[in-house]
């Protein structure tokens, strides 16, 4: 990895000026690349990388406890982005650039929706603000916009 170390920048500072993309590159190292001295440079680089941060990883317990919140938010959206996927079966042909069409869509979609709702339980917390009474921002915080039923209080209550 030393030996090649300004290769790796030489392509690093490429690909951040766009004289060459990442896809041309990743294809480039795809084909018969054991032998390639770049791809066994960023082999290597990557090793080290995965090395460092899965020490940092392990004793680190904020570290743990920020990637765990942001995969469990990573997860809850694409399950709700999921639950709204009005394609269905439609993302299961094979032409690519539909595909992607589709999953922006789904994606927007999920956007507007969680805006939406956002906006709903801010309007409804001013509400209850505005009527005298206190709002806890601890509840506040467990609420969740990626609402996929709707609860019904006159059964809770009984």
């Amino acid at each position: 990895m030393e030996t090649h170390w300004t290769d790796l920048l030489r392509t690093a500072i490429s690909i951040r000026e766009n004289r060459l993309s990442s896809v041309t590159l990743l294809r480039r190292l795809g084909n018969h690349s054991r032998k390639n001295r770049l791809f066994r440079a960023f082999r290597e680089l990557g090793r080290a990388v995965r090395t460092i941060t899965l020490l940092r990883y392990s004793s680190d317990p904020d570290l743990r406890e920020q990637i765990t919140q942001v995969t469990n938010r990573n997860e809850s959206f694409h399950n709700f982005a999921g639950w709204l996927m009005s394609a269905g079966k439609l993302i299961g042909h094979n032409d690519p650039d539909y595909q992607e069409e589709i999953i922006k869509f789904n994606e927007l979609l999920a956007d507007c929706v969680i805006y939406s709702t956002a906006q709903d339980i801010t309007d409804a917390a001013n509400a209850i603000a505005a009527d005298g009474h206190p709002v806890d921002l601890d509840d506040l915080a467990t609420i969740s916009p990626y609402i996929t039923h709707v609860c019904d209080l006159d059964r809770m209550m009984t």
